[in-house]
C-alpha cells in the first residue's frame, strides 16, 4: 500500500477547456489527498495554475497526430517518465497521448486510467480502432450515464470496467455569495453590454455548438420587439470561415447592436452572475455540460439543447415539483421551440434568490460538485493501486 502515490495525467494541451480544467481539478484532489500529481502535455493558460498549486508538468508534444510518434518515440518519452518519476498510475484523457500512455504503461507494468470526455466520430474501421484506446483502461471513467452507454455500445468488452462519474463544479468559485456588483460591472463595461437582459452563450465557436442556429431565432425575438443582448464567449480556434459567417448572420438579421463576440472569459463566476440566461443549444451530442451546470451552480436559468448529457445535467431533482426549475432542455434543432422558450425566460427574469434557485445549487452541491468528482477518482486510483487517498472514515 502506498499512501502517497505519483499520479500521471496525460493530456495534448493544458490550454483551457473542459478537459483540461478537469486535469488540474483532478492533480489537485491528488495533491490535497498527499500525492504527487503530474501532468504531460504541452504548456498553455493552466500550466501556471497547475504550478501553483504544487502539481508538476512535463513537457511532452502532446497534439501531434504522427503516428511513429505516438506509437514509438512518444511512448518511450512517457516509459521514461514513468520509471524516472516513479510513477504508480497512468491517467490519459485524450486518444492520441492515450495510445503513448498505454503503450508506456503496459511495458512499465503499472495501471491505466482513461477518462471518456468526448462522443467522438466513429466513421470506419480505422477511426473505431483510433478511439478504441480510450476504453482500454483498467478503469474507463465516463464523465455522464450518456458518455457510459455509449462507450459501452461501442466497446462491450469495457462494459465492467465503466463507471460514471460526473465532471465537477468548483462551487466556492461559482457562488453567487462571493461575486460583488464591481466585478459584474466591470465585464458589462469591457464587453460594452447595455442595461438590459444579457443571453449567454459559453462554448468555442464552432458549427456544433449552435451559435449559427440560434443568431437567427434571435432576429425573430427582435423583430418582435423584445430587448436583450447576447455574449458569446469562446476562441474561434482558427475557424475564421467560421467566425465570417456569424458576422454575416448577425447581420442579416439586424442583430449588430445585440451581438458581442467577446473571445476568452477569464472570469466566468461573473459572467454567469452577469447573465439573465444561460443559452447552450448545441446541435450535436455534448458528453456533459459543464455550462449547464455552472449555470445552475450560479442561480442562473440554463436552456440546453436535448443530445447527449445535457439533459442529465438540466433535469430537475427527484421530488421537484411545478414548471419553475431554472434548467429546462430543448429540441436541439426546433427554431419555434427556443423562441417560445427565450420569450418566456426573458418576459418573465426569474428570480436568482428564488427558492427554485436556492435549490438549483444545492442540486449542483449533491451531484455535480469537484469535490465529489475529486473523490471518487481517488476513489479509482485507490482501487488499482492500493493507495489510501480517499480519507478513511
Amino acid at each position: 500500500m502506498k499512501n502517497a502515490p505519483t499520479i500521471l495525467q496525460v493530456i495534448p494541451w493544458l490550454d483551457s477547456g473542459g478537459v483540461e480544467r478537469g486535469t488540474v481539478d483532478i492533480a489537485k484532489a491528488i495533491i490535497d489527498a498527499g500525492g504527487k500529481a503530474l501532468v504531460a502535455s504541452e504548456r498553455g493558460r493552466l500550466s501556471a495554475d497547475l504550478e501553483e498549486m504544487g502539481g508538476v508538468q512535463l513537457e511532452f508534444e502532446g497534439r501531434t497526430k504522427n503516428p511513429f510518434k505516438i506509437l514509438h518515440s512518444h511512448a518511450k518519452q512517457i516509459e521514461k517518465m514513468i520509471k524516472e518519476q516513479g510513477v504508480d498510475l497512468v491517467h490519459a484523457r485524450s486518444r492520441a497521448p492515450a495510445w503513448s500512455a498505454y503503450l508506456a504503461a503496459r511495458r512499465a507494468g503499472v495501471p491505466f486510467v482513461t477518462t471518456y470526455h468526448g462522443a467522438y466520430s466513429q466513421k470506419g474501421r480505422f477511426k473505431a480502432f483510433y478511439n478504441s484506446v480510450m476504453a482500454k483502461g483498467d478503469v474507463v471513467i465516463a464523465n455522464s450515464g450518456y458518455t457510459r452507454d455509449l462507450v459501452a455500445g461501442r466497446n462491450p468488452d469495457a462494459k465492467d470496467r465503466l463507471t460514471v462519474i460526473y465532471r465537477g463544479v468548483d462551487l466556492e468559485k461559482f457562488d453567487p455569495a462571493v461575486i460583488s456588483k464591481e466585478r459584474i460591472q466591470a465585464l458589462r463595461s469591457k464587453w460594452g453590454l447595455a442595461e438590459r437582459p444579457v443571453l449567454l452563450l459559453p462554448s468555442r465557436l464552432t458549427r456544433w455548438k449552435g451559435q449559427a442556429f440560434i443568431l437567427p431565432v434571435l432576429g425573430v425575438l427582435k423583430k418582435q420587439g423584445l430587448s436583450f443582448q447576447v455574449a458569446l464567449i469562446g476562441d474561434d480556434q482558427g475557424r475564421q470561415s467560421y467566425v465570417e459567417e456569424l458576422d454575416a448572420l448577425t447581420l442579416a438579421h439586424g442583430l449588430q447592436d445585440m451581438v458581442k463576440r467577446v473571445g476568452h472569459c477569464a472570469d466566468m463566476p461573473a459572467a454567469y452572475a452577469l447573465a439573465d440566461v444561460t443559452i447552450v443549444p448545441s446541435q450535436d451530442a455534448e458528453t456533459f455540460g459543464r455550462s449547464a451546470a455552472e449555470s445552475l451552480a450560479m442561480q442562473t436559468p440554463v436552456l440546453v439543447g436535448d443530445l447527449g448529457a445535457q439533459p442529465e445535467v438540466v433535469a430537475a431533482p427527484e421530488g421537484f415539483e411545478g414548471d419553475s426549475w431554472l434548467g429546462q432542455s430543448l429540441t436541439h434543432g426546433d427554431e419555434k421551440a427556443w423562441q417560445d422558450a427565450l420569450v418566456k425566460s426573458l418576459t418573465s427574469k426569474a428570480d436568482k434568490t428564488s427558492e427554485q434557485a436556492i435549490k438549483a445549487r444545492d442540486h449542483v452541491a449533491k451531484t455535480f460538485s469537484l469535490q465529489s468528482m475529486g473523490q471518487q477518482t481517488m476513489a479509482v486510483y485507490d482501487q488499482l493501486i492500493g493507495s489510501t487517498l480517499v480519507a478513511k472514515e
